[in-house]
């Protein structure tokens, strides 16, 4: 499908397209339906630039958006119900397998002022391996002053299907360690680089050391305030109750082999989730949409 909007182009390993409207533009791999640039023109990133990032066949990239799904994280971290739709004996990767799957893009629409993506992942007869289920996914990218992205799961199967998922993004900030989070304070939160204890937050979220936690009932909206940036990062969810807020700091970063030693300073992740107690459970017919608005406001 080629529009005067979207490009194929080929990164190293991976087919990608490039989607540009109204002085936005989009980089998104078919591998995943992985969106890993998004930038405005005049304006810096709002996707980190990872450098080090790799575009190879069946590996993660580690930037942009990678869909999380049908479970987040370390496998034997979800609820029961979660693991109890998968059926395999091999050993199960983090965040799913959705993010190495090759997706297809259905359709590039103008909507009145905005451009509208469509890429969806078709589901083999019998299911996926080890999860044999019949859930189709569409991830829908919509471009006006803002990024829209919206995750649809629809359950076409005859049984219940109980999934979590993330859309697990990287922003570009100046330096994490002078940003802050705002829209946190007071809400109870699971420490995961404190074993996993149970927090609570107190003020304004700042960054002084690896950062690993799932924040419980969170609200609609967050901001990064980036002060050297002179802008606000305000992102909108909808679907998720659960966001999980990510920077591996130092040592971690040096274990990384996709990522510069200091890459961490340049990044913060914060996830729309669907996560421990906030899963979802789809009945035969029904869908859920977990989404994320995005968009840069100057201080």
């Amino acid at each position: 499908m080629t529009t005067p909007h979207v490009e194929t182009v080929k990164i190293d390993e991976l087919d990608c397209w490039r989607i540009r409207h109204n002085g936005a533009e989009l980089m998104v791999a078919q591998q995943g339906a992985h969106i890993f640039s998004y930038q405005r023109k005049g304006e810096q990133p709002l996707i980190w630039p990872n450098k080090e990032a790799v575009f190879k066949q069946g590996k993660g990239i580690r930037t942009g958006v990678p869909v999380c799904w049908p479970w987040f994280g370390v496998f034997d971290r979800n609820p029961q119900s979660v693991k109890a739709m998968r059926q395999s004996d091999q050993p199960a990767g983090a965040h799913g397998f959705v993010r190495t799957a090759t997706w297809e893009l259905a359709a590039a629409e103008l909507e009145g002022e905005s451009l509208r993506v469509d890429l969806v992942l078709p589901v083999p007869a019998n299911g996926f391996p080890g999860w044999p289920h019949q859930v189709d996914l569409k991830l829908s990218l919509l471009l006006d002053d803002q990024l829209h992205i919206r995750l649809t799961s629809h359950n076409r199967g005859t049984d219940t299907v109980t999934l979590s998922q993330a859309l697990h993004t990287y922003f570009a900030v100046s330096d994490v360690r002078n940003v802050q989070v705002e829209g946190l304070d007071g809400l109870a939160y699971i420490d995961t680089a404190d074993g996993w204890s149970n927090q609570q937050q107190a003020g304004l979220l700042h960054f002084t050391a690896e950062t690993d936690r799932i924040y419980l009932d969170t609200p609609a909206q967050l901001d990064i305030v980036d002060n050297d940036w002179q802008r606000r990062i305000q992102l909108t969810s909808e679907g998720s109750k659960s966001t999980v807020i990510w920077n591996p700091w130092t040592e971690r970063a040096k274990a990384f082999d996709d990522m510069a030693d200091d890459g961490w300073q340049g990044m913060l992740c914060i996830e729309t989730a669907n996560v421990l107690d906030d899963v979802v459970e789809l009945a035969p017919g029904e869908s859920h949409t977990l989404g994320v608005s995005i968009s840069a406001i100057a201080l």
